[in-house]
Protein backbone atom coordinates (compact mmCIF):
# COMPACT_ATOMS: atom_id res chain seq x y z
CA UNK A 1 0.00 0.00 0.00
CA UNK A 2 1.19 3.65 -0.32
CA UNK A 3 0.80 6.41 1.33
CA UNK A 4 0.62 10.46 0.73
CA UNK A 5 2.79 11.55 3.66
CA UNK A 6 2.67 15.10 4.89
CA UNK A 7 5.90 16.15 6.32
CA UNK A 8 5.80 19.12 8.88
CA UNK A 9 9.34 20.93 9.59
CA UNK A 10 10.70 21.28 13.08
CA UNK A 11 8.70 24.95 13.59
CA UNK A 12 5.28 24.01 12.74
CA UNK A 13 2.76 23.47 15.66
CA UNK A 14 1.08 19.53 15.61
CA UNK A 15 -2.23 21.14 15.27
CA UNK A 16 -1.15 22.87 12.00
CA UNK A 17 0.23 19.83 10.41
CA UNK A 18 -2.56 18.21 11.65
CA UNK A 19 -5.07 21.04 9.75
CA UNK A 20 -2.75 19.97 6.65
CA UNK A 21 -3.11 16.37 6.88
CA UNK A 22 -6.60 16.61 7.49
CA UNK A 23 -7.57 18.18 4.01
CA UNK A 24 -4.81 16.44 2.20
CA UNK A 25 -6.62 13.31 3.02
CA UNK A 26 -10.06 14.63 2.36
CA UNK A 27 -9.21 16.51 -1.27
CA UNK A 28 -6.56 13.82 -2.39
CA UNK A 29 -8.01 10.35 -0.42
CA UNK A 30 -5.92 8.43 1.48
CA UNK A 31 -4.32 6.91 3.19
CA UNK A 32 -2.10 9.69 4.70
CA UNK A 33 0.65 9.33 7.25
CA UNK A 34 2.35 12.12 9.11
CA UNK A 35 6.22 12.75 9.03
CA UNK A 36 8.47 15.12 11.16
CA UNK A 37 11.14 16.49 8.84
CA UNK A 38 13.32 18.46 11.30
CA UNK A 39 14.91 21.62 10.52
CA UNK A 40 15.27 23.47 7.03
CA UNK A 41 18.00 25.84 8.34
CA UNK A 42 20.01 24.65 5.57
CA UNK A 43 18.03 26.25 2.55
CA UNK A 44 18.37 29.91 4.80
CA UNK A 45 19.45 32.85 2.36
CA UNK A 46 21.01 35.83 4.70
CA UNK A 47 20.99 37.96 2.11
CA UNK A 48 17.05 37.65 1.68
CA UNK A 49 16.17 36.52 5.31
CA UNK A 50 13.87 33.61 3.63
CA UNK A 51 14.55 30.20 2.74
CA UNK A 52 15.03 28.93 -0.62
CA UNK A 53 12.30 26.48 -1.43
CA UNK A 54 14.34 24.53 -4.44
CA UNK A 55 16.67 23.10 -1.60
CA UNK A 56 13.89 22.04 0.29
CA UNK A 57 12.25 20.19 -2.49
CA UNK A 58 15.69 18.19 -3.13
CA UNK A 59 15.44 17.21 0.60
CA UNK A 60 11.82 16.02 0.31
CA UNK A 61 12.77 14.23 -2.50
CA UNK A 62 15.49 12.20 -0.63
CA UNK A 63 13.53 11.42 2.49
CA UNK A 64 9.90 10.71 0.64
CA UNK A 65 9.27 7.41 2.10
CA UNK A 66 9.46 4.47 -0.36
CA UNK A 67 6.12 3.61 0.87
CA UNK A 68 5.10 7.41 -0.08
CA UNK A 69 3.76 7.97 -3.27
CA UNK A 70 3.23 12.16 -2.87
CA UNK A 71 5.17 13.87 0.07
CA UNK A 72 3.69 17.35 1.05
CA UNK A 73 5.96 19.43 3.23
CA UNK A 74 4.56 22.25 5.72
CA UNK A 75 6.74 24.64 6.93
CA UNK A 76 6.61 28.05 8.86
CA UNK A 77 9.30 29.56 7.37
CA UNK A 78 8.77 32.24 4.46
CA UNK A 79 9.78 30.69 1.38
CA UNK A 80 11.28 31.99 -2.32
CA UNK A 81 12.78 31.01 -5.92
CA UNK A 82 14.93 33.08 -7.09
CA UNK A 83 12.50 34.79 -9.97
CA UNK A 84 9.94 35.64 -7.30
CA UNK A 85 9.83 37.80 -4.12
CA UNK A 86 8.18 35.32 -2.38
CA UNK A 87 5.63 32.09 -2.86
CA UNK A 88 3.30 30.59 -0.37
CA UNK A 89 4.21 27.38 -1.57
CA UNK A 90 6.34 25.22 -4.30
CA UNK A 91 5.49 21.75 -5.40
CA UNK A 92 6.69 19.44 -8.54
CA UNK A 93 3.89 19.69 -11.66
CA UNK A 94 2.68 16.08 -11.48
CA UNK A 95 5.96 15.05 -9.67
CA UNK A 96 6.52 13.30 -5.42
CA UNK A 97 7.10 16.11 -3.69
CA UNK A 98 5.75 19.80 -2.55
CA UNK A 99 5.64 22.47 0.07
CA UNK A 100 3.16 25.10 1.85
CA UNK A 101 4.93 27.84 3.70
CA UNK A 102 2.53 29.32 6.18
CA UNK A 103 4.43 32.34 6.97
CA UNK A 104 2.50 34.45 4.69
CA UNK A 105 -0.92 33.12 5.57
CA UNK A 106 -0.83 34.72 9.07
CA UNK A 107 -2.14 37.82 9.89
CA UNK A 108 0.75 38.50 12.24
CA UNK A 109 2.89 38.31 9.16
CA UNK A 110 1.26 41.73 7.93
CA UNK A 111 0.92 43.54 11.38
CA UNK A 112 -2.42 42.27 11.86
CA UNK A 113 -4.21 40.44 14.62
CA UNK A 114 -3.81 36.78 14.95
CA UNK A 115 -7.44 35.25 13.60
CA UNK A 116 -7.92 31.35 13.38
CA UNK A 117 -10.57 31.37 11.08
CA UNK A 118 -8.66 33.20 8.51
CA UNK A 119 -5.58 31.50 8.67
CA UNK A 120 -7.33 27.70 8.77
CA UNK A 121 -8.80 28.52 5.63
CA UNK A 122 -5.87 30.08 4.24
CA UNK A 123 -3.94 27.18 4.79
CA UNK A 124 -6.41 24.50 3.59
CA UNK A 125 -6.41 26.58 1.01
CA UNK A 126 -2.79 26.52 -0.34
CA UNK A 127 -3.08 22.21 0.64
CA UNK A 128 -5.08 21.84 -1.95
CA UNK A 129 -3.06 24.57 -4.41
CA UNK A 130 0.08 22.65 -3.92
CA UNK A 131 -1.34 19.16 -3.72
CA UNK A 132 -3.29 19.70 -7.15
CA UNK A 133 0.35 21.21 -8.75
CA UNK A 134 1.74 17.45 -7.17
CA UNK A 135 -0.86 15.54 -9.28
CA UNK A 136 -0.40 17.71 -12.30
CA UNK A 137 -3.31 20.88 -11.95
CA UNK A 138 -1.84 23.63 -13.59
CA UNK A 139 -3.25 27.33 -12.88
CA UNK A 140 -6.48 27.74 -13.59
CA UNK A 141 -8.30 31.23 -14.96
CA UNK A 142 -10.98 30.81 -12.47
CA UNK A 143 -10.08 32.86 -9.95
CA UNK A 144 -12.74 31.38 -7.50
CA UNK A 145 -10.73 28.16 -8.02
CA UNK A 146 -7.86 26.57 -5.11
CA UNK A 147 -5.72 25.98 -8.32
CA UNK A 148 -6.16 30.22 -9.53
CA UNK A 149 -2.48 31.98 -9.30
CA UNK A 150 -2.08 34.07 -5.70
CA UNK A 151 0.43 36.63 -6.04
CA UNK A 152 -0.69 38.47 -2.48
CA UNK A 153 -2.78 37.18 0.16
CA UNK A 154 -5.92 39.21 -0.88
CA UNK A 155 -5.94 36.58 -3.70
CA UNK A 156 -6.19 33.18 -1.78
CA UNK A 157 -9.15 34.88 0.34
CA UNK A 158 -10.70 35.19 -3.02
CA UNK A 159 -10.27 31.50 -3.84
CA UNK A 160 -12.78 28.97 -2.75
CA UNK A 161 -11.65 26.38 -0.28
CA UNK A 162 -11.97 23.70 -3.36
CA UNK A 163 -11.52 22.95 -6.72
CA UNK A 164 -13.29 24.00 -9.76
CA UNK A 165 -15.58 21.40 -11.34
CA UNK A 166 -12.76 21.15 -14.45
CA UNK A 167 -9.97 20.99 -12.06
CA UNK A 168 -11.83 18.58 -9.65
CA UNK A 169 -12.48 16.28 -13.21
CA UNK A 170 -9.11 16.27 -14.45
CA UNK A 171 -7.74 15.42 -10.27
CA UNK A 172 -10.49 12.38 -10.48
CA UNK A 173 -9.39 11.90 -14.08
CA UNK A 174 -5.41 11.38 -12.75
CA UNK A 175 -6.56 9.67 -9.58
CA UNK A 176 -8.59 7.23 -11.65
CA UNK A 177 -12.10 8.73 -9.66
CA UNK A 178 -10.11 7.96 -5.97
CA UNK A 179 -6.75 7.03 -4.37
Amino acid sequence: MKFLYVGATSDVAPQEAALVAARAAEAFGGPVRQLDLGSVEFAFDAARNQYASVPILEMLLRCCPEDGYKLLAVTGRDLFIPVLTFVFGHAQLGGRVGIVSLARLRQEFYGLPSDPAIFRRRTETETLHEGGHMFGLVHCAERRCAMSLATGVRQIDTKENSFCPPCEARLRKVTGGAL
